[in-house]
């Protein structure tokens, strides 16, 4: 072996350091840009099918003369979709395997989205909006977590967070299928059947890619006590990535559950009585709520608070005017979260950007102006979108992929997304009403409170940034061992990988 590989690792000749070890150190390499990209089509489908709907429902309440309740449920039924299916997909990627949920939620969201595209009524289009939403909500869990699990621990969150980026294509994308379809004198009952339809394609161009990606290797070892198999699968698929940190024999570690506790798969039931996970989830989960009622609440919205602010402005202007926010704002938000999060903390960035998100509402509710100008409106409405990109949307997306343990970690991620969409659900509704009631700038103040008590919420998680995922999740000594030798670097290159199970 390499003195070079030895002191990426910090250890010596003839030395154990766990698999976990090897991976947290393993360089920034094309594996772990193709598990992300990978990861990340997930996210596009759900930005994408997300927020073009706010165009489909204006569109099929004129048709289909809906009432707003009914045109609230257009919008919101694949969020309240998303809420079950991140809970129940979480749970079961933690019981079955990453993997083989990985692809189900794949092949569940082509189904939602063909199935939206094709509805007669009503009722037909809110059932499959659903149905999508149980995929989209499933791949949160699933895709974040085996991206934290493959990651080293300096990159990990920019890498969790290139996944969740690819909502930013989505944001982008949505927008700009549907202002070319309405500037194409394209009928509106095409129009809003294609908008969902296409939402399929991501999700069909990634199932085959999913399909030979391989299990989580710290899950592998940890929950499943398959060190051998782990290591070749990801050594297969990555190209050495492990094999270049340390040549290596693997054995089992010791476990909390050879003590006398089988805690390898523990029951939902021991999981919520836990006080760790119960204080985790409480900050994981309940900031995320609190983020999705203000973010996905007014962004799904948007239209009917643009109306207020400027109510001769017609359906391709908003469009127009989402979009702009979209590009100058939410994209530099995202890529600026990505460079620079692993270096400033992912719970300090998310403490700093509801910080700024409570700002922003709470000046457009205090001073009269800003709602009076389009423009004065766009900007400091787009600076809080700036700083939910570069903060909470980002990062209430990675920290559950960090915290938990291994054996619940899909779990505690899930229940956390699962959350945060009910908190979407209940602002797609919520926020229309207390528009139409109270009017604006009292909604506005609403929501900036929703960011203070984020701000609370955040304070009870752990830093993550640049920690090894085991000691962050409280995992140290679960998970197996490499052994590393005084082997020459051309007998390491070549020597197969083996374990002792």
């Amino acid at each position: 072996m390499r003195t070079a590989e030895r002191a990426l690792v910090g250890i010596g000749p003839a030395t154990a350091v766990t698999l976990g070890d090897a991976l947290d150190n393993a360089p920034l390499s094309a594996f772990h840009r193709r598990a992300a990209l990978i990861s990340g089509v997930g996210f596009f489908t759900d930005a994408y099918d997300l927020f073009v709907i706010s165009t489909v429902a204006a569109i099929v309440s004129t048709r289909w003369h809906l009432t707003t309740s009914r045109t609230s449920w257009v919008s919101g039924s694949a969020i309240l979709g998303a809420f079950v299916g991140a809970v129940v997909f979480g749970r079961l990627a933690d019981l079955v395997g990453r993997k083989k949920i990985y692809m189900l939620v794949a092949a569940i969201m082509i189904v939602g989205a063909l199935a939206s595209a094709l509805a007669p009524n009503f009722l037909a289009l809110t059932t499959a909006r659903f149905v999508l939403g149980l995929g989209i909500g499933g791949d949160y869990p699933v895709s974040a977590v085996l991206m934290s699990e493959y990651a080293n621990r300096n990159d990990r969150g920019r890498l969790v967070g290139l996944v969740f980026s690819m909502q930013a294509l989505g944001l982008v994308v949505g927008p700009l299928v549907a202002l070319g379809l309405l500037e194409s004198h394209v009928s509106d009952g095409l129009t809003w059947r294609l908008l969902l339809g296409l939402g399929a394609l991501p999700a069909a161009g990634v199932i085959y890619l999913r399909s030979k990606m391989p299990e989580s290797p710290r899950f592998q070892a940890a929950v499943r006590g398959r060190a051998a198999q782990a290591a070749s699968e990801l050594d297969a698929f990555s190209g050495g990535v492990v094999r270049s940190v340390a040549a290596p024999v693997l054995v089992p570690a010791p476990t909390r559950a050879a003590a006398g506790a089988d805690l390898s798969r523990p029951r939902l039931y021991h999981v919520l009585r836990d006080r760790r996970m119960l204080r985790l989830l409480a900050g994981t989960a309940g900031s995320w709520f609190v983020l999705d009622y203000a973010y996905y609440g007014n962004t799904l919205s948007l239209p009917v608070i643009l109306k207020s602010v400027d109510p001769g402005a017609d359906l391709a202007a908003k469009l127009t005017w989402s979009l702009a926010m979209f590009v100058v704002f939410a994209v530099p938000g995202y890529a600026l979260a990505i460079w620079w999060m692993d270096r400033i903390g992912h719970r300090r960035l998310q403490l700093v950007g509801f910080g700024v998100l409570g700002a922003a509402f709470f000046l457009l509710a205090a001073v009269p102006v800003l709602t009076a100008s389009v423009g004065a409106f766009i900007a400091i409405f787009g600076l809080s979108y700036l700083f939910v990109e570069f903060g909470p949307n980002t990062t209430t997306f990675v920290l559950p992929s960090e915290v938990f343990p291994v054996s619940a970690r899909t779990t505690g991620h899930g229940i956390s997304a699962g959350v945060g969409k009910l908190g979407a659900f209940l602002g797609v509704f919520v926020v229309p009403a207390l528009e139409t009631k109270l009017g604006l700038r009292p909604m506005l103040a609403i929501a900036a409170g929703s960011a203070v008590l984020g701000i609370l919420l955040t304070r009870l998680l752990p830093e993550a940034a640049r920690r090894g995922l085991e000691e962050v999740s409280g995992d140290n000594g679960s998970t197996a061992i490499i052994v590393v030798d005084e082997q020459t670097s051309d007998e390491a290159d070549h020597r197969p990988l083996v374990a002792a199970q």
